[in-house]
């Protein structure tokens, strides 16, 4: 009988493919890593081929080690979220870059609007603010600034990368879910399920070429036959923080998730009811089951994962990831540095896309372990700056959960607790993003009634870190990052 699930996971960095267990036993995965194109400052491309290529050989990996393609029940989608594609109808094929949620092409063009005070009523409308981060802006950039889109007419077809992949694996089909359509600055948040005209016009994006707006769990299609041995259906789909925050079970109003991957992005479940922020943060759709919608509220943080990668790659000060944790462990405090991550400028609460990143309070005392402990140490900051935020909204948190790559450092989610002055429970398995994915496919395929019971059935252990920061400690701490912070934001 078909009873397992394939997941395709695509991150900012890395496609992966994970196979689970109709109990949400992780059976295997395959990941394949893509490169980044920075072609100017605040520029971010992917080339899209590149990733369906990788998705390709990392599914059929994992179909193997199954079995065969008569053993998978369903197949979910989760992906980077306000990431554009811009592809051939007829072919499939990519017809220019896809434009990276990190990318800040379109700062001007946002202020502009922002100027023009637009934005109390794109927040309203569609519970986002003008930032270059959502896919929108990035969309009207494109069709202004590329002519090979606009001399591809009725061919020309945009959409998310859960978009494009589906379009892909079917041969056709030009869907997007509700919470990666969510995160356009294109969709009405609430009322009508389609695009919103006003701001598609505000944007300068035809609605033509927008896809088809859809449930989390609804079944879009099936795969071409050819492509993995026989029709696989796709029934589970989610942007990746809807889609941990799902797999970390939180459901319920308040219940609240960070992920700590490239960025860091903290939900808390609202129900039914859509959040209203006045502290900008974001509403955001978390489900959509049937024509039902659940809601979130979000808090985004651009840079956190990279941050480390960053300074790996770009600085050398790192073997790899992993080293951080014990650099450190190795120093008794910070020594005064502190590092504001603003690379690809500051998200919530701030919104500043022209921010620039600080490392400050060196001295011939510093190490790269002060450097690396403030890179971690970073992380609370931003999340505690984010807790104030949703506190002032009316949202404090008992507890927060945490994944992603980052939160196996224990180090950090130590640090989160202390900093926080809160529980923070980590799941035995990580990946929670996928195994959101893999909860919504297991729903649409039928394996479980409805995705509260997938939840509650295929969530496992966890390990909880408790505060243990003298009061007087967090205290320093927070105004040495204060005082740190206040200097990139004049």
């Amino acid at each position: 009988m078909a009873e397992k699930i394939i997941v395709i996971d695509e991150g900012t960095t890395s496609t992966r493919t994970m196979l689970f267990a109709a109990d949400g036993t992780p059976l295997g995965s395959a990941q394949r890593e893509f490169r980044q194109h920075y072609p100017g400052p605040g520029l971010v491309e992917h080339d899209a081929a590149e990733i369906w290529n990788a998705t390709l050989a990392c599914t059929r990996s994992m179909i193997d080690k199954a079995g065969g393609s008569d053993r998978i029940a369903a197949i979910g989608i989760t992906n980077q979220r306000e990431t554009v594609v811009f592809w051939d109808r007829a072919t499939g094929e990519p017809l220019a870059p896809a434009i990276v949620w990190q990318d800040r092409r379109t700062a001007a063009e946002c202020a502009a609007l922002k100027e023009a005070r637009h934005e109390a009523a794109v927040q309203a409308t569609s519970g986002l603010l003008l930032d270059p981060y959502f896919s929108g802006s990035k969309i009207g950039w494109a069709l202004k600034n590329w002519p090979q889109l606009r001399e591809a007419g009725d061919r020309l077809a945009v959409g998310t990368i859960e978009s494009y992949l589906v379009y892909r694996l079917t041969g056709g089909v030009h869907v997007s879910d509700a919470t990666n359509a969510s995160r356009t600055l294109l969709m009405a948040i609430d009322g009508a399920h389609g695009w919103d005209e006003g701001l598609c016009d505000l944007l300068g994006v035809p609605t033509m070429l927008l896809p088809e707006i859809v449930g989390c769990t609804a079944t879009v299609g099936a795969t071409a036959p050819d492509l993995f041995g026989g029709a696989i259906p796709i029934c589970g789909m989610a942007g990746d923080q809807q889609a941990a925050t799902i797999g970390q079970a939180c459901l319920a109003p308040g219940q609240t998730k960070a992920t700590f991957g490239t960025g860091a992005f903290i939900l808390s479940a609202s129900g039914l009811t859509r959040p209203h922020s006045a502290n900008r943060l974001l509403a955001t759709v978390l489900v959509q089951e049937g024509d039902a919608r659940s809601y979130a509220l979000e808090g985004s943080v651009f840079v956190a994962g990279s941050l480390i990668q960053w300074l790996r790659d770009g600085l050398g000060l790192l073997a790899s990831a992993g080293e951080s944790e014990g650099l450190a462990r190795s120093v008794a405090d910070n020594g005064g540095v502190y590092l504001v991550p603003a690379l690809s400028g500051l998200g919530a609460p701030h919104w500043r896309p022209d921010a620039l990143a600080a490392l400050s309070g060196l001295s011939f005392a510093s190490g790269k372990a002060h450097v690396a402990r403030a890179a971690l140490e970073a992380q609370a900051y931003q999340a505690h700056d984010l807790k104030s935020a949703f506190a002032a909204d009316g949202v404090d948190w008992a507890e927060l959960r945490i994944d992603g790559g980052m939160a196996a450092n224990n180090w950090m989610a130590q640090d989160l607790a202390d900093m926080l002055d809160l529980t923070v429970e980590r799941p035995e398995f990580v990946e929670s993003t996928a195994l959101g994915a893999a909860m919504l496919a297991a729903t649409g395929a039928g394996l479980y009634p409805d995705l509260a019971s997938a939840a509650r059935a295929m969530r496992g252990r966890t390990t909880r870190f408790t505060p243990a920061l003298d009061a007087q400690q967090r205290k320093t701490r927070l105004a040495g990052w204060q005082s740190a912070l206040a200097k990139v934001l004049r």
